[in-house]
């Protein structure tokens, strides 16, 4: 698959605070995390890290540079809340509304699908079923995701990190929910808005298993007042076990996933980072097509 010449915008959903503690446990930013991934996905995609929570639209973009520079845009998870609202998420709303204005095609995990929903006119909230913390069980797809490319190569149920309290609650008019699970009727979505396009999840399929562990331990508190374990050093537990997974190997590793309930979806990189992927192919094929039709229109 070529990448060859794309430009990607990653865009961290997080305010100075949210980064530095990210950074402090996990040794990046989310938006340097998500970077890293589409580079092994896509080693020639150009990626450009942006902190829209900090300043508007125009200061946030390297100098000179508009959003028709790129070919696409990532929105990556937070610890901000809409709810909460204030400059840092007034910020992050504008720049979706922009990139839906801009025609842009648009991914987002978590926070970046909850902003797109509400933009486009969705409900974004507590899930009345409660939150994920870990691992969302048994995503399926839904009508409309059954055959559509954000979730190809995914099988009739997955497992997937997640780390959230709120979720998209009601999906915006006119878009197309693609998977769901027993939680969240809301897992995966298409928003289309102008010309801009949206795919999204309410999982992380770019965290790795060490960046899970760490995010867990950041949200313990919230862990242990959502009633999902008695206590941080029970968190602190289930994090280790975690974070063992991620760095075993053999036979170890498998005895591990077992006493998780993980399988493939989760242990194996290409399978976990599958949308991220489908996202990547559809910004080269997007590419091309534009590529073509300007040769066309030059002839």
């Amino acid at each position: 698959m070529t990448h060859a010449m794309l430009r990607l915008l990653i865009a961290d959903g997080n305010d100075r605070d949210g980064r530095a503690k990210r950074e402090a446990a996990v040794g990046q930013t989310t938006s340097q995390a998500f970077a890293s991934v589409v580079k092994d996905l896509a080693p020639e995609m150009a990626c450009t890290l942006v902190n829209p929570a900090d300043a508007g639209l125009e200061a946030a973009l390297p100098r000179g540079t508009g959003l028709a520079a790129f070919d696409g845009l990532v929105l990556t998870g937070s610890t901000l809340r809409l709810a909460d609202g204030g400059p840092a998420v007034e910020r992050q709303l504008a720049l979706m509304r922009a990139a839906f204005e801009a025609g842009l095609t648009v991914f987002g995990s978590c926070w970046g699908m909850q902003v797109a929903a509400a933009v486009a006119g969705g409900e974004v909230g507590r899930n009345p079923r409660g939150p994920e913390y870990g691992f969302a069980r048994r995503i399926a797809p839904v009508d409309d995701g059954r055959a559509h490319p954000l979730l190809a190569g995914r099988g009739s149920a997955w497992d997937a990190p997640a780390i959230h309290l709120d979720a998209v609650t009601g999906a915006p008019p006119g878009a197309r929910v693609l998977a769901a699970n027993a939680v969240l009727d809301v897992q995966a979505i298409e928003i289309r808005r102008g010309s801009g396009l949206f795919w999204g999840t309410q999982y992380h399929p770019e965290t790795d298993l060490d960046e899970l562990a760490a995010m867990l331990r950041l949200s313990a508190d919230e862990v242990v007042s959502e009633g999902l374990a008695p206590d941080r050093a029970a968190v602190e537990a289930y994090a280790g076990e975690i974070a063992e997974l991620a760095g075993s190997e053999g036979l170890t590793r498998r005895h591990r996933a077992w006493r998780l309930g993980l399988g493939s979806d989760i242990l194996e990189s290409g399978q976990r980072r599958r949308e991220i992927g489908n996202f990547l192919a559809l910004l080269s094929t997007i590419r091309g097509v534009k590529g073509r039709e300007r040769d066309r229109v030059a002839r």
